[in-house]
């Protein structure tokens, strides 16, 4: 539940009727001077007894003592810690309007570009199919907590099962839990990523302090144990460094196998991935030749990368000189050299310019949450014929979408990808022409 402001004064409960879902998946109501009030986990018809709780943006937050009028839309969670992990949203949703909420985004974004446009029907990720997770991890006394932190809060919710979760890494939870607790680097938080790759369940721990020679045994055994072909470990933010390693670790796109460095970017799901690459490659130009070049920015280790250069030559860009190397080395092992070219370079601080995409027949990129603004701004400025935008992040999108609109660029298709189920993030390929 949203946490109250200290500085924000303890109010009686209003009963407030919920209109719509807002873009983060709170339930949105209007105050009497007509602010919004946001309350999470309400959906829209319902009326709520809702005690502020903080100021919000350009409204109030709100949390929800009592459900008067349920939604008929409303359905039991599947999961008991809905409502105190942050990981969902909107498991208290029925599957069909909350998938159309989903698609609303997407259109609702696209419109504030100046598009009109109804984007295709929704690519869906089933339960249990979620293959990265960050999870958190705090010692409480001789024990650990090891889950998500709290919905808007920053309390660890220790989480023994997971409906979102891939079964092996579901399975390795526990087990997880019981090693963080004797490992002496770890002395109040860690960080840790897991990745299901095609080798096996790889992870990435972050301690606030250093291993022992015994952490180091035991994060070996824990390997060896749970079948992980690798564990690798930082203090901080520093690099990371290989701890244990039983068997290479890797990953396979369009058949080739990449080796990818520790805590990787990975699509979340496996069925996510193949809908991006699906909506990306039907993007391409229909007319591709053998010197057809695409350009590919914000490539990490080569997941549109590969598929791409089934179809046409690739030159892909990014900014993590691990991922970059590891995309290069794969191309290599894989004797495409002269399909793939691979260049390490920071794309937020020195966007390739409009003269050097002018050269190619399309440029697809993946950028991060926050977008490529000024990326987006010299593509515009290219007049490159073709832009196959991936995005996470629809606000972004709405603003990059904008500055390729203003140059003349018409939407072809728009593909929204519930990658992160019962989240209120939504991924989407955005395909446009000139």
């Amino acid at each position: 539940m949203a946490a109250r402001r200290p500085d924000f004064p303890l109010s009686a409960p209003e009963q407030a009727r919920i209109l719509r879902i807002g873009a983060e998946g709170d339930g949105v109501a209007l105050l009497p001077d007509g602010r919004p009030l946001y309350v999470p986990f309400t959906l829209p018809g319902e009326t709520v007894l809702a005690r502020r709780v903080g100021r919000r943006g350009d409204g109030v937050a709100a949390i929800a003592e009592a459900i008067a009028e349920p939604s008929g839309e409303r359905v039991t969670p599947p999961c008991a810690q809905f409502g105190t992990c942050g990981g969902c949203a909107m498991q208290h949703w029925h599957e069909a309007p909350y998938r159309a909420w989903k698609s609303g985004l997407l259109a609702a974004a696209l419109r504030r570009a100046g598009y009109d446009a109804t984007p295709t029907p929704i690519a869906t990720t089933p339960v249990g199919s979620r293959r990265r997770m960050d999870f958190a991890a705090r010692r409480e006394g001789c024990s650990v907590l090891l889950g998500l932190h709290q919905a808007r809060g920053r309390d660890v919710v220790d989480i023994r099962a997971c409906p979102v979760l891939h079964p092996v890494l579901a399975a390795l939870l526990d087990p997880l839990r019981a090693l963080l607790a004797t490992l002496a680097g770890l002395r109040r938080e860690a960080a840790v990523i897991v990745n299901l790759l095609d080798s096996g369940p790889d992870l990435l721990l972050r301690t606030d302090a250093a291993l022992t020679a015994g952490d180091r045994a035991r994060l070996a055994e824990f390997a060896r144990a749970q079948g992980l072909a690798r564990i690798a470990w930082a203090q901080d933010g520093d690099p990371p460094e290989i701890a244990a390693q039983l068997r290479p670790a890797r990953v396979i796109f369009a058949g080739v196998a990449v080796a990818p460095p520790p805590g990787v970017f990975l699509q979340a799901s496996a069925e996510g991935e193949a809908a991006i690459i699906a909506a990306a490659l039907a993007g391409l130009p229909e007319r591709l030749s053998s010197r057809t070049r695409v350009v590919e920015l914000f490539a990490g280790c080569g997941t549109l990368t590969f598929p791409l250069a089934t179809r046409t030559r690739v030159v892909a860009f990014d900014g993590d000189a691990d991922a970059i190397a590891a995309l290069s080395a794969a191309a290599g092992r894989a004797g495409l050299a002269g399909r793939v070219t691979s260049c390490h370079r920071n794309l937020q601080r020195q966007p390739l310019s409009s003269r050097e995409l002018q050269s190619f027949a399309a440029v697809v990129l993946d950028p991060p949450h926050a977008g490529a603004a000024a990326q987006v701004a010299q593509i515009a400025a290219s007049g490159v014929a073709r832009v196959i935008y991936v995005s996470c992040n629809p606000a972004s999108l709405a603003r990059d979408a904008s500055m390729l609109r203003t140059a003349g660029y018409r939407l072809l298709s728009a593909q929204p990808i519930d990658q992160f189920l019962w989240s209120a993030r939504l991924e989407s390929v955005a395909v446009f022409a000139r």
